[in-house]
């Protein structure tokens, strides 16, 4: 069974993130082993310096090392990254696990994105939209967009 991974830096608080976040580990423990695995987001000042963002940004992606499994399959979500569509999604997923990637782990870094350093490491770069979303939904959005990708690999009718 293929391992799934989703790094989020940041804190879920608000409960219907918590919920609809919690809604598709359930639904995905079908189909893999899928976790959520959060890390604190640096504080910064209320108009910080291209330097401070810099420093939190490297602070963040060292803990973010940290958690990488080793030989993981990193995908990066950016604004940079690829658009895909959920057929597409579905089928990397699907290649993945059978070239041997029994571990993905996609990455959601802070308000100010990921350090450059992850993004090199990544294998892939996608991103969800080419519209600004906060931080907590994209994480609910890619948890379902992921189950729907499993949804698609196994025939279901829950993509139309």
């Amino acid at each position: 069974m293929q391992r799934v991974s989703v790094i989020c830096v940041g804190k879920l608080k608000e409960r219907f993130y918590t919920d609809a976040a919690a809604e598709y580990l359930k639904r995905l423990s079908r189909y893999c082993k899928a976790e959520v695995i959060e890390l604190p987001e640096e504080r910064l000042p209320e108009a910080p310096s291209p330097a401070q963002i810099e420093a939190a940004l490297s602070r963040e992606a060292d803990a973010v090392r940290g958690k990488l499994p080793q030989g993981c399959l990193l995908i990066a979500l950016c604004v940079e990254g690829k658009l895909c569509s959920s057929e597409e999604l579905a089928a990397f997923l699907s290649e993945s696990a059978v070239r041997g990637g029994s571990h993905v782990v996609f990455l959601i870094g802070s308000s100010f994105g990921l350090h450059p350093s992850l993004k090199a490491m990544a294998a892939k770069r996608l991103s969800l939209s080419p519209m600004t979303f906060p931080h907590h939904l994209a994480r609910v959005m890619l948890l379902e967009q992921i189950y729907r990708a499993y949804q698609i690999n196994s025939g279901s009718r829950y993509h139309k």
